[in-house]
């Protein structure tokens, strides 16, 4: 493997912890560099180099007018998916931006909702030797009944820090 990036090295540290300490410390930290993620409350369970999985609760202020969890709530669970494992592997010399989301609301969401994303590990390498480049991360979001109502597909690039 490369060189770990800085988030790399405290991810992995914190993954050292109990799973019950390290979610908390996770989602802890994700909601003080991203203020928007700890406003709307998601939970980071899991992370790697290889994956993500975030979740957030069915709960009055992410809701919709018909009591499910907002579209534009679902499309932050799968950007802070995708973006997450994607900060994992890049160099420190460069900075993650998402450059395209596909979504398409295909049927009406229940309870909880959860984004699962994976890198394959030509991504990770690719990630972590190249100083700009751009890759399709795939997400899986799914509600209470372990249904997919929304179909996503997410653009990450990164490119240098400095022009």
């Amino acid at each position: 493997m490369a060189k770990k990036n800085k988030l790399n090295t405290i991810v992995s540290q914190i993954n050292s912890l109990p799973d019950f300490l390290s979610a908390k410390a996770l989602t802890t930290l994700f909601a003080r560099s991203v203020k928007f993620t700890g406003t709307a409350g998601i939970k980071v369970e899991a992370l790697t180099e290889r994956s993500a999985t975030i979740s957030l609760k069915n709960k009055k202020s992410v809701q919709n007018h018909i009591g499910s969890v907002h579209a534009v709530a679902g499309i932050l669970i799968a950007e802070s998916a995708t973006g997450y494992v994607v900060g994992m592997n890049i160099p420190d010399t460069s900075v993650p931006v998402i450059k395209t989301i596909k979504a398409d609301y295909v049927k009406r969401a229940k309870g909880d909702m959860r984004a699962v994303s994976s890198l394959t590990a030509a991504q990770v390498k690719l990630m972590q030797t190249q100083e700009k480049g751009e890759t399709i991360v795939p997400v899986i979001v799914t509600d209470g009944d372990g249904k997919e109502p929304i179909l996503m597909e997410m653009t990450w690039a990164w490119t240098p820090k400095k022009r």
